[in-house]
């Protein structure tokens, strides 16, 4: 009997023992004033108690004007529930927020939980209103003027017609949330963001997350969005991979859905609060959307003179990773080293190659691997001395290839060496022709004047490159520093800048990063003013 009783009696206080604190890892961008324009990425631990937490689920709709948010809604809403679900049974608190639904709930016990919390004696002001902006936001990331549909046409008008013949408007068709998000009877249902500051705060929770649609309009900008909750104190995180955003990739920056996505997560990291996981809830591996596959790029930095393994690490990270949105590997090598470790798989896998590379000689599976990728027809952007990168004077390794015509075949040029070090370069743009007579996109925004690198011998270009800039030093014949060829079916860019000191000037970097966008078919435009 006194073992039955202590079995109970130990069950009675696993039933009444509060929850043990979630242990959470948050992701930030710190902004350095040294340097404004790179963030550094920070993680910080944090231990919250699941009775001191919220969930806010931000609208959930069960339809939607544009097409593919709703099918991505639905694709999402299985994994929410069940980090609902988790975070629920641990005593955490859930609102469910479907604006303009609310009256849909109106006989459900979660409603009627709103009604029976005292309203709150601290609502802060204008808590009830939207929030476009908090004074730490100078920029913003992406231009979503537009609304941010990304639907086809065709499948838009589609969707728009099934939504009328449901007696739906096709402009606002949302009734109620998607019904795959469950609404427990101890739950809240609420939009309004002062009835939300009273539960939080009858409540006694200073720790709120927030899941749901879509991240860049409603739910930064929503009476009980993040802006609003960061501004006012509360410790508030977004669930970065239960969360979507309303962006077409037709406007800045020109990058796919997913990428705008992540590039608003960034924003809200950098400017208004840190994000998490829901693996860092219910375990396994982040939920990832079965269309976000990100394009590949391999970077390859092998040349000991320019710092390259350095500059266009820093350029590949921010723009090409960060920016653009490609899986990206960086690949360097040792000086005076005739290899470059994990090259042949990384190319077998490539969208993308960018090359620095100077005078190796590789093994012939790697070279061999190289030409097999550009035999695909894939792009290929180099700078520098890349025009001789694999051109050792046939001083090379037993095993070992060379391809000393790689800059006449492949670049489109033919490199005869450079003029002396220290002689400033003037840079204009190629002379008009038929080929170049318009403005090419790639010199979209570019502005540079010098170059303090020295002039390298290029001349003359192939018959399918089109000069875009021009280098002259004092008493001698111009040469092209930036053109584009096509090698067999391969999209190449290639400049002869690079230096340390071209890569701290903007015009060099927006070169480089108008020659990935043409070389990988992304839209190449202007950006538009993001100040707010």
């Amino acid at each position: 009997m006194h073992k039955i009783y202590s079995f109970l009696f130990l069950n009675l206080l696993i039933l009444v023992a509060p929850a043990a604190s979630q242990e959470l890892q948050i992701r930030k961008r710190l902004i350095d004033s040294t340097h404004p324009e790179q963030p550094r990425t920070v993680y910080k631990d944090e231990r919250w108690a699941p009775a001191e937490t919220a969930v806010i689920v931000c609208d959930m709709w069960d339809a939607h004007h544009c097409f593919n948010a709703v099918q991505r809604v639905n694709e999402m809403a299985p994994r929410m529930d069940a980090f609902l679900k988790k975070l629920r049974a641990q005593g955490a608190t859930i609102i469910h927020a479907p604006s303009s639904c609310v009256d849909f709930y109106k006989e459900h016990p979660a409603r009627a939980n709103v009604k029976k919390v005292p309203r709150s004696t601290s609502i802060p002001k204008g808590i009830g209103q939207w929030c476009d902006h908090i004074p730490a936001e100078l920029e913003y990331p992406l231009d979503q003027s537009d609304g941010g549909e990304d639907d086809d046409p065709e499948a838009h008008q589609r969707w728009a017609k099934e939504l009328q013949s449901r007696g739906r408007n096709p402009r606002a068709p949302w009734k109620r949330q998607v019904a795959s998000l469950k609404i427990l009877d101890q739950d809240f249902v609420t939009d309004n963001g002062e009835e939300v500051w009273s539960i939080l705060d009858h409540r006694k929770i200073g720790n709120v997350m927030l899941v749901g649609v879509h991240t860049n309009m409603c739910v930064l900008g929503r009476p009980f969005g993040l802006r609003q909750l960061a501004k006012n104190g509360k410790n508030v995180v977004l669930v970065r991979d239960l969360t979507d955003s309303m962006y077409n990739p037709a406007r800045w920056p020109f990058v796919d859905h997913y990428q705008g996505n992540r590039l608003i997560q960034r924003h809200i990291e950098k400017y208004v609060c840190g994000t998490i996981t829901s693996n860092q809830i219910l375990g396994g591996q982040e939920f990832r959307f079965k269309n976000d596959r990100p394009p590949k790029c391999v970077v390859v930095c092998a040349e000991s003179l320019y710092g390259t393994e350095k500059t266009l690490k820093s350029f590949a990270e921010r723009v090409i990773r960060d920016k653009l949105g490609f899986e990206t590997r960086i690949l360097t090598s040792q000086k005076n080293e005739h290899k470059v470790d994990g090259l042949v798989e990384a190319l077998s896998e490539a969208d993308l190659v960018v090359l620095s590379v100077r005078r190796r000689s590789l093994p012939q599976t790697q070279l061999a691997g190289l030409q097999a990728y550009l035999k695909k027809g894939k792009p290929l952007v180099a700078i520098r001395t890349s025009s001789h990168a694999f051109d050792t004077h046939d001083k090379h390794p037993e095993g070992h290839a060379e391809w000393p015509r790689f800059d006449i075949e492949v670049l489109g040029c033919d490199y005869t060496g450079h003029h002396a070090n220290g002689i400033r370069c003037q840079v204009s743009r190629a002379p008009a022709s038929e080929l170049n007579a318009k403005i090419h996109p790639i010199l979209t925004d570019v502005k540079i004047s010098a170059s303090e690198g020295s002039l390298y011998k290029s001349n003359p270009l192939g018959p399918r490159c089109t000069p875009l800039l021009m280098g002259k030093v004092e008493n001698k014949p111009a040469e092209p520093i930036a053109w584009t060829n096509h090698y067999k079916k391969s999209k190449v860019f290639y400049t002869s800048l690079g230096s340390e000191t071209d890569f701290k000037n903007r015009g060099f970097r927006q070169l480089l990063e108008n020659g990935v966008r043409w070389a990988t078919n992304m839209k190449i435009g202007t950006e538009p003013s993001r100040k707010k």
